[in-house]
């Protein structure tokens, strides 16, 4: 049987509490899931949604077409450009879930900052304290082996999603005239 759940849905894995746990996929093959990804699988942190409409939140949607994953995640950020709060669901497996959780701790707190910078042709650029979450750092953090470096990559490019979608909805709004 493959695990496949949605992270918000009830979740108990085929095993006893001993680690790692292994996991039997529908190809028959047992995975080792490390400590740290089934403790952010059975109580995943930062699950849900927020309101995609609301100017003030960035939604990344990303998905992996070869193992099925796919990963929403949401950033609300403040007047001062501090991400004050961080959503996901995901659907896939265990560590797919953990990455999501995970980087959505991490990214809490964090900051996006416009400046200007000249090696950018002359117009603005983004330096984002949470583009600095790099999936190198969760696999590593999570100890996914080679075959799930997927699922930090996925989280990785939702974050990027998130950060790109929350920048276009406050250009368009700067953009906007205001009505009288």
């Amino acid at each position: 049987m493959a695990l496949r759940l949605w992270s918000q849905v009830g979740r108990s894995l085929p095993c006893l509490r001993s680690l790692p746990c292994l996991i039997e996929s529908s190809t028959g093959v047992s995975r080792a899931y490390h400590e740290k990804v089934l403790d952010h699988y059975e109580n995943p942190r930062n699950v849900g949604s927020m309101d995609k409409n609301d100017h003030n939140v960035g939604t990344g949607l990303v998905g992996a077409p070869a193992c099925g994953d796919v990963m929403k995640l949401q950033i609300k950020v403040d007047d001062n450009g501090k991400i004050i709060d961080a959503k996901f669901k995901t659907f896939g497996c265990g560590s797919a879930i953990a990455s999501s959780s995970l980087a959505t701790e991490w990214i809490k707190g964090k900051s996006i900052l416009m400046t200007y910078n000249i090696a950018c042709a002359f117009s603005y650029c983004q330096l984002e304290e949470a583009a600095t979450v790099k999936n190198e750092a969760i696999a590593k953090e999570l100890k996914l082996p080679p075959v799930k470096l997927h699922c930090s990559m996925l989280a990785e490019d939702a974050i990027k999603a998130a950060l790109k979608d929350y920048t276009v909805k406050k250009e368009a709004l700067q953009n906007t005239p205001e009505r009288e």
